[in-house]
């Protein structure tokens, strides 16, 4: 059994693929435009051109994503997709990235169970928490 993320960004589904490629080297493996649905009769209004469906890779992981319902208000409450980076290098490579136009909720730091760890909120309000391996035994 694999449980995936789904993502519904309403309306900038495109940007933020275009942003998860440049930040995380995202591979878009999949993606769909409304106008190619074979079903548009519950396309929502105005969508032709908005992703309906779309499947990236981050890493080993596959992420998916639409614009939704193209409301242009996405919401990502409770929850965090975890981002586990080889070192400390490249969590505050990846941590600064993410955190270009969004918010640092706790900034990146040594911690008592993580070289490195810290939480963000993308420009898309996608939460994440960057951790770079154990901390070493003193």
């Amino acid at each position: 059994m694999q449980v995936q993320p789904y993502l519904f960004f309403d309306g900038r589904c495109e940007q933020a693929l275009d942003f998860y490629k440049k930040t995380l080297d995202a591979k878009v493996e999949a993606l769909m435009r409304f106008k190619e649905n074979p079903s548009p009769a519950h396309n929502p209004p105005d969508s032709e051109d908005k992703v309906m469906h779309a499947c990236f890779r981050i890493g080993d992981t596959q992420v998916m994503a639409s614009d939704g319902n193209c409301t242009g208000k996405p919401s990502f409450q409770g929850f965090s997709l975890t981002l586990n980076a080889a070192d400390a290098a490249e969590a505050k490579r990846r941590f600064n990235a993410l955190a270009e136009g969004g918010q640092v909720q706790m900034p990146l730091d040594e911690t008592f169970f993580a070289e490195s760890f810290g939480m963000v909120a993308d420009r898309f309000g996608v939460s994440w928490m960057v951790i770079a391996g154990p901390k070493s035994p003193a």
